[in-house]
């Protein structure tokens, strides 16, 4: 995005923040109000029929339920916190007028605390509660921090094989283009 004179419009450190922590915020009140109304675990909550249900369920590993059996908790404790250092260090990276990879990394960032905090407060695991799907068909449950990290992932790399894209269309014109040595002087 492009303001006045060609200038590209700047992210900054502060808007990046504040996503992250309207995202966690809105994690963590999702997550109460699931905790709240939709006991017992396991039952599904029609929204929009059987296309959209809140259905209270606890996930101790990540994404997709994978996980590592009783040492899920820790180790993705951890690899969280890896993750977050090397974010911050990818935003840091970042040109101020990189709007797409700072967004898409305060969405992840936003996300990944959302669901560490569940991971630290207790171990039931992350809440999620978000279902969606057809029928016997589901989706896995899922909660707002998952939808932010996925977002934000997909919009990472989309941003990074641009990135990557542009640097080899670069490279190769560089190669094909003549050297100021070769000319006849």
């Amino acid at each position: 995005m492009h303001g006045e004179g060609g200038e590209r419009a700047r992210f900054s450190p502060v808007l990046g923040a504040s996503i992250t922590i309207a995202i966690v915020i809105a994690d963590v009140l999702t997550k109460r109000l699931a905790l709240a109304f939709l006991p017992p675990r396991s039952v599904p909550h029609e929204v929009l029929g059987e296309y959209l249900r809140f259905t209270l369920a606890f996930n101790r590993g990540v994404a997709f339920g994978f996980h590592l059996g009783d040492a899920s908790r820790y180790v993705f404790s951890i690899l969280t916190l890896v993750i977050l250092g090397v974010l911050l260090q990818l935003y840091r990276a970042a040109e101020p007028g990189d709007w797409m990879r700072r967004l898409a990394i305060a969405l992840v960032a936003g996300g990944a605390i959302g669901n560490l905090f569940d991971r630290l407060r207790w171990s039931a695991g992350v809440v999620d509660f978000i279902d969606i799907g057809v029928g016997d068909v589901r989706f896995w449950t899922f909660n707002v921090a998952d939808m932010a990290v996925s977002t934000g992932a997909v919009v990472l790399i989309w941003v990074l094989q641009r990135e990557d894209n542009e640097a080899r269309r670069a490279a190769e014109a560089a190669r094909a283009a003549p050297s100021p040595d070769a000319g006849g002087a």
